[in-house]
């Protein structure tokens, strides 16, 4: 029998259910929990929408998004996002899937903390940036269904779901700082390290090689 979360089947396929274990391993219960969460809420704002994400994609999209911030997977300095996105399209190169498949999981984690782009994209990508969005700053949370929410929260509880997120968020970028400019990732630095300057888009401006 699959298993059923709020109305929602968890896709049980040779993948997912490596993916799952890899996740498990590889960060804590909170980031695991969120991940899940993720998916299951992404499922719900696209069956609000009328869209049809591949559920095992969104679902494998889900659980790498936040990876980058508990290991960093390449050995360039970059991006949590593409930490994660990488890892989560090897992870899908080696179990079989077309480059397309991929690539579609790679941008869904590239983009996961992008503004406004994700949701006018292809439906696993738009999904996944949904789902993050309501877990981490509730949006949408009202006009969800209580039952539905409750079953996902027994499932999957949040527990001090926001300070210990901030606190894992901080770990993951305190020692790759100049990879926050021009993202959201710089006001968690900001607001936590005290005497962070993140680079603007005018320092680059005023500081670049033109004179004028």
């Amino acid at each position: 029998m699959p298993e059923v979360i709020a109305g929602v089947e968890i896709p049980e396929t040779t993948a997912t259910a490596e993916a799952t274990r890899l996740v498990r391993e590889m960060t804590s219960p909170l980031l695991y929990h969120h991940s899940r969460r993720v998916y299951l809420f992404g499922r719900i704002h696209a069956q609000r929408l009328g869209v049809d994400p591949d559920p095992e994609l969104l679902y494998l999209a889900a659980l790498f998004h936040d990876t980058g911030l508990a290991n960093p997977f390449s050995d360039a300095v970059q991006r949590f996002e593409l930490d994660g996105a990488d890892h989560g399209r090897k992870f899908l190169l080696a179990h079989g899937f077309s480059p397309a498949a991929a690539e579609t999981v790679w941008t869904a984690i590239a983009l996961h903390t992008t503004p406004e782009v994700p949701e006018r994209m292809g439906p696993e990508i738009a999904a996944t940036y949904l789902g993050v969005l309501t877990d981490v700053i509730g949006f949408g949370v009202d006009g969800l269904a209580g039952e539905q929410v409750a079953d996902i929260l027994a499932e999957h509880p949040r527990g001090d779901f926001k300070n210990e997120f901030l606190s894992t968020y901080l770990d993951g970028l305190k020692n790759r700082p100049e990879t926050t400019n021009g993202t959201v990732n710089s006001d968690v630095l900001e607001h936590f390290i005290p005497g962070f300057h993140r680079t603007t888009m005018v320092d680059r401006v005023l500081g670049s090689a033109w004179p004028s």
